[in-house]
C-alpha cells in the first residue's frame, strides 16, 4: 500500500507559530529592544508567554510527531528540533 504522507493544517500551524516563537526569541537576544520603550514594553509583555512556548512546544511537538506515526516528512518534527536547538543556544550563550 503506497500512501503519501501530507501534513495537516494543524501541523502548518503549528509550524509558522514554532517558527515565530523562535525568531522573535532570537531577535530579543541579538537586538537591544530597550533602545526604544514601547518595543521594549511589548517584549516584557510577551516574554514570559514565549518562554512557556518555547519550553512547552516540542512536548507538544513530540506528541504531534507520534500521532503522524514518526514520518519524517512531518513537520512536527523539524519544530521540535528547531525549538530544542534555539533551546540549546540560548543556554550555552548564558
Amino acid at each position: 500500500m503506497n500512501t503519501t504522507f501530507r501534513n495537516s493544517r494543524d501541523n502548518n500551524v503549528l509550524f509558522v507559530i514554532c517558527c515565530v516563537v523562535v525568531i522573535i526569541v532570537m531577535l530579543g537576544r541579538v537586538i537591544n529592544v530597550y533602545h526604544f520603550a514601547v518595543i521594549g514594553a511589548i517584549f516584557e509583555l510577551t516574554n514570559l508567554p514565549l518562554l512557556t512556548l518555547l519550553f512547552g512546544l516540542p512536548i507538544y511537538c513530540l506528541y504531534v510527531f507520534w500521532k503522524d506515526r514518526f514520518n519524517l516528512k512531518s513537520l512536527a518534527l523539524y519544530c521540535a528540533l528547531m525549538l530544542t536547538t534555539t533551546i540549546v543556544l540560548l543556554i550555552s550563550q548564558g
